[in-house]
């Protein structure tokens, strides 16, 4: 027989680029009900506005929170405290809290809020279903609820310890601007070989389309690079370049060095 679907409410603290992205992925996979949708915004998204189209509450009176299963915490850090006081008085006594916000200790959060938090750190591509969720807690009870609600949304991985989370966000959190800065890098390169620059923009665009395909069969990356790479031939090349020079690996240390730095800042 299988197994219900919690019941009660999730609410979304925060609706900016991230919280967004989550609200279009639970919409689009049904992992939340739209009726089952609390949403505390202070301005108005076309996400929340989506989802109360679809029968989400958006701002309702926070007396609304009492059946609330989850609440799940999306704003910047530096305004978590004064965003979380008002919901976190009227959660009912099993509910949960659940962070999406860089560099904000779990226990913290758990003495404001008086409850069990775990923390998760998403790409904005859960909009599409098709994104990585690092996830942490002590709570058993608080890492189910995040396997529940990123789980269709996500490859879930599993952290041991919180101090990852702050490497698992430079490493999948920020690395896909990295991938676009540096194809948008590749594009460059190829209009100044004699590509018209829409061409070039276009086939590097492809190309990051391709490799993302690659990626999804699950298998590791060196068979993916040995499979495009044959050996004398242009990849092996290019490939051969960066590596003597040691450009890129420069790049990928300096870019996750500085956005864990940053990370810890917050």
């Amino acid at each position: 027989m299988a197994a219900s679907a919690p019941s009660g409410s999730v609410v979304l603290v925060g609706c900016g680029r991230l919280g967004s992205a989550m609200l279009e992925g639970w919409l689009v996979t049904g992992a939340v009900r739209p009726s089952e949708l609390i949403i505390l915004t202070r301005s108005e998204k076309p996400a929340a506005e989506t989802a109360r189209e679809r029968g989400a509450r958006v701002n309702p009176p926070l007396e609304h929170l009492y059946d609330a299963r989850a609440l799940v915490l999306a704003v910047k850090p530096a305004s978590w405290r004064e965003a979380l006081a008002g919901p976190a008085a009227h959660l009912p006594a099993g509910a949960l809290v659940l962070s999406v916000m860089a560099g904000v200790r779990a226990a913290d959060i758990a003495a404001a809020a008086g409850r069990p938090v775990a923390r998760v750190m998403p790409t904005t591509s859960v909009a599409q279903a098709r994104g990585v969720a690092a996830i942490w807690s002590v709570d058993a009870a608080a890492r189910a609820a995040a396997r529940t609600l990123f789980g269709p949304l996500a490859e879930i991985v599993e952290l041991e310890a919180e101090d990852q989370i702050d490497a698992a966000t430079a490493v999948a959190g920020s690395a896909p601007a990295f991938f676009y800065a540096f194809v948008q890098a590749l594009a460059e390169a190829g209009a100044a070989q004699g590509l018209p620059k829409d061409a070039a923009h276009r086939l590097a665009r492809g190309a990051l389309r391709s490799a993302g395909a690659g990626a999804e069969t699950g298998e590791p990356i060196d068979a993916l690079i040995a499979r495009i790479a044959s050996p004398g031939g242009t990849t092996r090349a290019g490939l051969d370049a960066m590596a003597q020079s040691g450009d890129l690996a420069r790049a990928a240390v300096s870019a996750v060095e500085a956005a864990v730095r940053r990370a810890r800042e917050l």
